[in-house]
């Protein structure tokens, strides 16, 4: 049984809330503040130690949120599993188009992936703060290296999300904004 309401668009199409305002603005907020401190400011200023403390508590936040929060928040309701996975890519290859109403398998890797990253980047930037690990060449490699993996990430994460949104005739954009999903009559929903 879903708790995530329904409601018919006028195009013919089914509208689901989804997405929380909370999940939306640790969303936005964490690419943000990436963005700020992976392109604009000085790796040797405070601003991006401070910005990289406000990091680390979006993370603690959204790991509490992942237990406690609704339906469609809790990492148990996403969790993929190797059958999803494997359908997904079958559903890729094959042309089926099946939507899910929260993450789809592969997406729910890629936000294990991206959560555990920037974990990475949190703890390997504070080690590099402290007395015992400042200047130590294997710690500032490290954070430079999950630095690159996360910028990595997040293409391949854009990239599906835009290839997923023409694949599925859902605007998986517009969704983590808005909350909603707009599915497209006849589409196979999975939640």
């Amino acid at each position: 049984m879903s708790d995530l309401s329904t409601t018919a668009a006028p195009s013919g199409a089914t509208q689901h809330a989804v997405w929380d305002p909370l999940l939306r603005i640790f969303h936005w907020s964490l690419v943000t503040l990436f963005a700020a401190n992976a392109l604009f400011d000085d790796a040797e200023s405070k601003l991006h130690a401070w910005i990289g403390y406000t990091i680390g508590g979006l993370i603690a936040l959204r790991l509490i949120w992942g237990f406690i929060g609704p339906r469609s928040a809790r990492f148990s309701s996403f969790f993929p599993t190797r059958a999803g996975v494997a359908q997904q890519i079958t559903d890729m290859a094959t042309g089926r188009r099946r939507v899910h109403l929260m993450h789809t398998p592969l997406g729910a890797l890629m936000i294990f992936n991206l959560l555990l990253t920037l974990a990475g980047i949190i703890a390997t930037g504070v080690m590099m703060t402290t007395d015992a690990y400042w200047g130590v060449a294997w710690v500032e490699h490290l954070h430079e290296a999950l630095v690159t993996w996360a910028e990595v990430s997040v293409v391949l994460h854009v990239g599906a999300v835009l290839l997923e949104s023409r694949r599925t005739g859902v605007n998986l954009p517009k969704a983590m904004v808005t909350g909603v999903k707009t599915v497209p009559d006849g589409a196979k929903i999975e939640e």
